[in-house]
């Protein structure tokens, strides 16, 4: 099969101007559209690029990629635009990262996080980070070299204290990227309590049509059921869980295990108590799950049908908590989107993948481990360390150039880009 257009040669078109143009295969036509000639080094990737503007649809598009696959072409492997960029040096690791993730990300505050890669300011945070320990690598190999000559004598403090610097700069991006994943990845929200406290009511209520199925009797859901909203500019998955309780029957006990980990699994946990029935044991078992999970995660006490009967005793609740009923959740809508801008400041810089997290984990030990070595005066294993940390911290922006790297860095980007 051959493909052809009205204008054949590359010559004839003019690099970075649109240019109607008939696209045929095996003499006939196919379509009309634009093609635009990217000339290198002035394209995505630094490479002559030529990109076709089809027509809308499916078999437009299919018709014109199988010509010039049977023309020589082949399909682009996941990321592999974003690969050939970075090692044309068009852009770092970290700015390629951030084209994925632009792709990915489910809020409009994480999209302006992302930004900030994609404006270079992860690299910067790198290159700074990058030559603050080689500066200090430089001042203990002096050291080791030299060490008969007089050094100051507050030199290994310095060293320490510039160390203690560099180590509490990685805590606090790892800190931020952590409590800002949501942004990026999609919040969690889990609704525990105990059964018929009103879990499913509740997501129907969300979500304004019936999702769950709402009985009186005592477990019916038994399997976790997980839906998206978007509640403000934060798209946030719902996940409504088995009642928790004691429990002979052993798939609802499947069940309460499987939502135990979903609020291991979520952002924020809302715990549900029943206004119309009375504290029990039940409820005592969310109290726990409460103060157990507090500390990291953020908690929504809600008392639930207030609007009927009171009969719930508000006094064993130490947390400030909400009251809703069927007819207005708008107090724990409030809530949660509060909690989610609070989790949005403009200024911080974060991590966006697991991959960036695991490299600025490890240079954060390799530092740490460094400076418990100027203590006992190993300076030599100080060095290897520092050197660690100067790996690791750099390949967030520039990885070495070795195929299995780039490959397990750019495999998990959507086909293509």
């Amino acid at each position: 099969m051959e493909i052809a257009l009205k204008v054949t040669k590359r010559e004839s078109l003019k690099p970075r101007y649109a240019t109607l143009s008939k696209i045929y295969a095996n003499g006939e036509l196919i379509d009309e559209g634009i093609v635009i000639y990217f000339k290198a080094p002035n394209s995505f990737t630094g490479e002559d690029i030529v990109e076709f503007q089809c027509h809308g649809g499916v078999t437009v598009s299919s018709l014109v990629l199988k010509a010039l696959i049977n023309e020589g072409a082949r399909a682009a492997r996941a990321g592999e635009f974003s690969k050939r960029a970075v090692l044309s040096g068009k852009m770092d690791a970290s700015k390629a990262l951030a084209v994925a993730k632009m792709i990915e990300t489910k809020s409009e505050d994480g999209v302006k996080l992302i930004a900030k890669h994609l404006r270079g300011d992860l690299g910067e945070f790198v290159n700074q980070l990058r030559e603050e320990l080689v500066t200090t690598l430089a001042y203990v190999e002096v050291n080791i070299d030299y060490a008969e000559e007089d050094l100051p004598s507050n030199l290994i403090e310095q060293i320490k204290k510039r160390l203690s610097t560099n180590s509490q700069k990685i805590a606090n991006i790892l800190r931020v990227s952590k409590n800002r994943e949501g942004l990026i990845e999609g919040f969690r929200i889990s609704i525990i309590g105990k059964p018929n406290v009103g879990k499913s009511s509740l997501l129907n209520t969300l979500l304004s049509y019936e999702r769950a199925i709402i009985s009186d009797i005592a477990g019916t859901t038994r399997d976790t059921i997980e839906e998206e909203i978007k509640i403000g500019s934060h798209l946030v998955r719902f996940v409504d869980t088995a009642g928790i309780r004691d429990s002979s029957d052993k798939i609802e006990a499947i069940g309460i295990e499987r939502s135990k980990k979903a609020v291991e699994e979520s952002d924020i946990v809302i715990a549900l108590f029943d206004n119309s029935r009375v504290f029990d044991k039940d409820d005592e078992e969310i109290l726990h799950l409460i103060q157990k999970y507090k500390s990291s995660k953020r908690v929504i006490v809600a008392i639930n049908k207030c609007d009927l009967e009171p009969k719930f005793n508000r006094e064993v609740i130490s947390e400030k908590f909400i009251e809703i009923s069927r007819e207005d959740i708008s107090p724990l809508i409030d809530r949660v989107e509060e909690i989610l801008d609070s989790s949005v400041e403009a200024d911080e810089l974060v991590l966006i993948s697991n991959w960036q997290v695991d490299l600025a984990s490890r240079a954060k030990e390799a530092i740490d481990r460094a400076s418990n070595l100027l203590d006992s005066g190993e300076l030599e294993l100080f060095a290897f360390e520092i050197n660690e940390a100067i790996d690791a911290i750099s390949q967030i922006s520039k990885p070495f150039d070795r195929d299995e790297i780039l490959d397990s860095m750019f495999g998990e980007f959507c086909l293509g880009k």
